[in-house]
């Protein structure tokens, strides 16, 4: 009996340190790919991620974090001559022109990352991280749905079954902050709306509040592991939305420090001080600070000899742009 015990026990242990070091490898690839998108490397970013996926085949990971390469990839392309590459703007002014090939490349890992989460949940209800990938996967599904292709009600209904399983993971894990994601941004656009459809939506049991889903998204900014930077992204903008010029440059600044590889980020500090330049003046208030840091920003990226022709060209239409609202 003692040898068939410690037969077992030394498969079990060999079982949970192959797991575990799977685990760490998945999570190394995962950083260095979000390391890579975030800096606008979009081919690295799908090599790490690809390997996720052969590295661990069963694993919604893999599929769910290539789906968003693809996302944010859409929206720099698509959006990137707009005022912000994050702002609201960007999901009113036109329909985004869509790469079919791009489009149903996505299409494809999204149903790829729910179908492994669902088989997942079949032998697990309660299994954390599947439910997670599965609500993970149905936020990008909407925030495609809706800014892409501006299919609001298709969002509408994406988004609401990310947020039903992102309360079911916080009801398992309490501490699980990456699922507030997409719950804190469901709360503000909800919260946001107007008070007829904030009625209509309410009778479909949606209610937010705006207050409530900064709350959960600066939660997840500070707390969070994976979605961090996605609710930072998010707070950049919906804090110029809320005229919190001073919170939005700053936030914007610590992303541009993190990666600085991007110059969207740099512009977004352009863009809410340019913005808090505006009001400080209305208010009678010192602007030189403020006015000299976009300058630095503006000249910085004009003379930056790693940025390509076009992107030149489109930090001189936002110079251009800055100094019209500040004549």
């Amino acid at each position: 009996m003692r040898v068939i015990a410690s037969i077992l026990l030394g498969i079990f242990w060999t079982i949970t340190t192959l797991a575990q070091d799977q685990q760490a490898r998945l999570d190394t690839l995962r950083a260095e790919g979000y390391e890579a998108l975030y800096n606008l490397d979009y081919d690295t970013a799908r090599n790490r991620f690809q390997k996720m996926v052969e590295l661990a085949p069963d694993n919604p990971a893999g599929p769910q974090c290539m789906a968003s390469s693809l996302w944010l990839q859409q929206l720099n392309q698509s959006w990137e001559l707009k005022s912000t590459l994050y702002s609201t703007g960007a999901y009113t002014e036109g329909k985004a022109q869509v790469d079919r090939k791009q489009a149903d490349e996505f299409r494809k890992w999204v149903r790829r990352a729910k179908q492994l989460a669902q088989a997942r949940l079949r032998k697990d209800p309660h299994d954390v991280e599947a439910l997670y990938f599965l609500g993970a996967s149905e936020g990008v599904e909407a925030s495609w749905a809706a800014g892409v292709e501006r299919k609001f009600m298709a969002a509408f209904r994406a988004g609401t079954d990310s947020v039903d399983h992102h309360r079911e993971v916080l009801k398992l894990a309490p501490n699980f902050h990456d699922a507030e994601l997409t719950i804190g941004l469901m709360n503000y656009i909800v919260g946001s709306l107007p008070l007829p459809t904030k009625m209509l939506v309410a009778t479909m049991g949606v209610r937010g509040s705006r207050k409530r889903g900064l709350e959960m998204l600066e939660r997840v900014a500070t707390e969070g592991k994976w979605a961090r930077d996605v609710a930072r992204v998010l707070l950049v903008d919906l804090y110029k939305r809320e005229k919190r010029f001073e919170d939005a440059a700053q936030m914007a600044r610590d992303l541009a420090a993190k990666y600085p590889r991007n110059y969207l980020f740099k512009l977004q500090v352009a863009d809410a001080l340019t913005s808090q330049i505006v009001a400080l003046r209305k208010a009678k208030k010192p602007v030189i600070a403020a006015e000299k840091e976009v300058q630095d920003i503006f000249a910085s990226l004009s003379h930056d000899k790693t940025l390509d022709a076009p992107t030149r060209e489109l930090v001189n239409v936002r110079w251009n742009i800055a100094r019209k609202e500040l004549q």
